[in-house]
């Protein structure tokens, strides 16, 4: 059995109350006295309670992460730029992926309650209001990172998701595309549907219209990318560029147009989004919109903590601008 403060203080000879003191750092207790119980949790391996120091008020110095999906190399980003972050500021993370159910969702952020994390920052474009406003019921610090949810006041810390759509759209454009198809994921997430309003906006201000057949939706996955660009590949007259809202719909795209016997970007441009570590490794490397993903994690832990410290009261929502990176998967439209 594990030991507790019991078994410290029978050793140590002291009372229950002078361990705890020691723990916590508290009370006034003479340097050999501590040093004694000290040696004694030492010797015994004792770790003490995270729950139970919850139960009388302190914190657990730890932080729960909700993220779509770690196999999403943008999230395993996230994920690894929140952690580094919270250990520097003293935290430990709790990570978990939902794989965008509202079920597992649900339950990860129960489990987190018990757990009694200080904060949760989510990841994932949630659709359970209900659960997010008891928690901030109960004050629970709340934090999101690219994701927006403005009827919700918490901190929140995305990229400027319409004019990272604005900037591939354009770029496309630029390089003489006048049929550009874009795959877009959820189509009731606040990023997806700033990046389609991007893609629009670069089509009214660069005088092309808007044909809602070059609008397709995709799950999030390669295969799903793969699927939908298959089809417009297999159109008459088909787009002779795509603008996949994140980089795994792209390497999507890429693999249907290799199947497809398609050159890349001689036959057809592609930009993707979130400039995962996907995209400079795939062959070719591909163009894409960047995200600043170790600012927006190091910046969305740093203001779930002042809050978890009560070190500010108001909410800030901090918006970051993206950056296009080209590579070589975008190329002038082939004249016929």
């Amino acid at each position: 059995m594990k030991p507790t403060i019991y078994d410290i203080a029978r050793e140590a000879g002291v009372s229950i109350a002078t361990v705890s003191k020691v723990i916590n750092n508290t009370g006034r207790i003479g340097d050999k006295t501590k040093q004694k119980v000290m040696k004694v949790m030492k010797d015994l391996d004792y770790q003490p309670s995270i729950v139970a120091s919850a139960l009388t008020g302190k914190k657990t110095h730890t932080i729960g992460l909700l993220i779509p999906d770690i196999a999403n190399p943008f999230f395993a980003e996230i994920a690894r730029s929140v952690e580094d972050m919270g250990n520097e500021l003293g935290f430990s993370v709790m990570m978990c992926s939902t794989d965008n159910n509202i079920d597992k969702e649900s339950k990860y952020i129960s489990l987190l309650e018990q757990k009694r994390v200080d904060g949760i920052i989510l990841a994932t474009g949630t659709h359970n209001m209900t659960i997010l406003q008891n928690l901030l019921k109960k004050k629970v610090p709340i934090a999101l990172i690219a994701r927006d949810m403005p009827s919700l006041p918490v901190d929140t810390v995305l990229v400027d998701d319409y004019m990272g759509g604005y900037e591939a759209t354009s770029h496309l454009i630029k390089l003489g595309h006048q049929k550009i198809s874009i795959i877009a994921e959820d189509l009731t997430v606040m990023s997806s549907k700033e990046r389609i309003r991007g893609y629009c906006q670069a089509l009214e201000d660069h005088g092309l219209m808007y044909d809602e057949r070059y609008l397709h939706v995709s799950d999030f996955t390669i295969k799903g990318g793969k699927q939908v660009a298959t089809k417009i590949l297999s159109e008459n007259n088909p787009a002779t560029a795509i603008f996949a809202c994140n980089d795994l719909l792209a390497m999507g795209a890429i693999q249907a147009a290799r199947e497809k016997g398609v050159q890349i970007p001689k036959d057809l441009s592609i930009v993707g989004f979130d400039n995962t570590i996907l995209a400079s490794l795939c062959d070719p490397p591909l163009t894409t919109i960047a995200q600043p993903i170790q600012d927006m994690g190091k910046q969305v832990v740093d203001l779930l903590v002042k809050e978890i410290k009560e070190e500010k009261t108001t909410k800030q929502r901090v918006v970051l601008m993206p950056n296009l990176e080209i590579r070589k998967t975008t190329g002038e439209r082939r004249r016929n």
